[in-house]
């Protein structure tokens, strides 16, 4: 680590992450949060819910760490004593703070409500702490910078709905304004789709060799990977990262998505919106999944006209309109179905598009031609209509489901690029 590099300490709180009821979305959030600001992570501690477990946890960090952040147990109820370790483990008084009452008190009153009804506990803090206002909740949150040794403490609310916005309204500036975080972009990310990691790290290792010291991080998804490339120890300068991602971009050539974190569902709404054209899906084995990933990204209603879940035969032949025969006759888990499929949602919607999903998600079904994991896809386009089948092997039902959800998004994404590029030199030529 560079003696430059703060080492940062995470904390998070809560019996309910021990007992495994809920993923740990804060330690995922903010690794992220701290690698975009030129940043990580070093250490994370996940403990209960009691004072001596959080004094303990924090003055051990505290110790060895220049920055803490600790998340969660900031609110009314008797469990939310993460003021009250954090004071503990830096032996500091608690105090009232009249500035987050009057804070909360604003808040409750567009509700209807009192601070009587979450209590006065909201109010307190550790002295010398600063209050850091919650605009999507009540519990404040903190921050503290110890004048003699520098180091600080961060003290977020646990609802991610509040951590967030105030960790990259608040947070963020004040680390930069304390010189810790850096101002200026600290990596590119590549996104690609449809290819493993190991050919994604094989085919750009041959790039990344020529540059000792240079950052490189994959990190794999369904269907998908990304990679993170940065200054890291090499001498380059940023105008060389670029030229780098850029030579990356051109190597992956189909299989490069997009720079940065879009979706692909994302990818797909826009490509859609910018050649105004329209999609439906039929589902099957994805049980609504694709028609989510969709309708997940604002104003897809211009592009997404709907879609149809026919999980069960009758679905099918009532709603796409996929003869009986043909399921009689291939089975409702083929590619003739997943066609019929896909060309029923298009005329029944209108579209100009029909994606379509069936398969054996598992973990029962499946025959010696198509075990579990296999999925047929459905695609109708203008220009034809087609069939593709995928085999996850090894994979539980929900991973067999979102990798299929993925895959039809890579299939549409590609088809439409495929055709904008085959149409921007006639656009281009009837603009000039």
């Amino acid at each position: 680590m560079s003696p430059h590099t703060p080492r940062i300490e995470l904390i998070t709180t809560g019996q309910e992450l021990l007992l495994g009821l809920h993923a740990n979305a804060h330690l995922m959030y903010l690794g992220d949060q701290c690698v975009q600001h030129g940043m990580s992570l070093s250490q994370e501690t996940v403990v209960d819910d009691s004072i001596e477990a959080i004094a303990l946890a924090f003055k051990q960090a505290w110790d060895r760490s220049q920055i803490v952040i600790t998340t969660g147990g900031l609110g009314p109820t008797s469990d939310d004593n993460t003021r009250e370790g954090v004071a503990q483990a830096l032996n500091l008084p608690l105090e009232f703070d009249s500035t987050i009452q009057a804070q909360i008190e604003a808040r409750l009153s567009t509700m209807g409500m009192n601070i009587a009804d979450v209590g006065l506990k909201l109010c307190q803090r550790p002295q010398g702490f600063e209050p850091i206002s919650n605009a999507h909740g009540t519990a404040a949150g903190l921050f503290y910078q110890d004048t003699a040794s520098g180091k600080i403490a961060i003290i977020l609310p646990g609802p991610s709905a509040e951590l967030a916005p105030m960790f990259e309204r608040h947070i963020v500036p004040r680390l930069q304004q304390a010189g810790v975080c850096s101002t200026s972009p600290c990596f590119v990310q590549l996104r690609t789709a449809g290819v493993p990691e190991s050919y994604v790290a094989k085919l750009l290792g041959e790039v990344f060799d020529n540059y000792p010291g240079l950052g490189v991080a994959y990190c794999a998804h369904p269907e998908s990977v990304d990679v993170r490339i940065s200054i890291g120890k090499s001498k380059l300068l940023w105008s060389n990262i670029l030229e780098i991602a850029e030579h990356c971009e051109s190597l992956l050539g189909e299989d490069f998505v997009t720079f940065g974190q879009s979706s692909l569902s994302e990818i797909v709404i826009k490509s859609l919106e910018q050649m105004g054209r329209t999609v439906a899906v039929a589902e099957s084995c994805t049980g609504g999944g694709l028609a989510e990933a969709l309708t997940d990204i604002p104003g897809s209603s211009k592009s997404f006209l709907g879609g149809i879940i026919a999980y069960h035969n009758d679905t099918k032949i009532e709603q796409l309109d996929v003869p009986e025969s043909l399921i009689i006759q291939h089975g409702a888990i083929s590619a003739e179905t997943a066609v019929a499929m896909a060309a029923g949602v298009a005329e029944r919607f209108g579209s100009d598009y029909g994606l379509s999903t069936t398969g054996f998600a598992g973990p029962d079904g499946g025959t010696p031609e198509a075990p579990v994991g296999t999925v047929f896809l459905g695609f109708y386009s203008p220009y034809g209509i087609w069939s593709r089948k995928l085999v996850f092997p090894s994979s539980s039902r929900s991973q067999v489901r979102a990798r299929a959800v993925q895959s039809a998004l890579d299939w549409i994404r590609r088809e439409i690029h495929t055709e904008l590029s085959e149409s921007t030199p006639a656009v281009a030529a009837q603009s000039v």
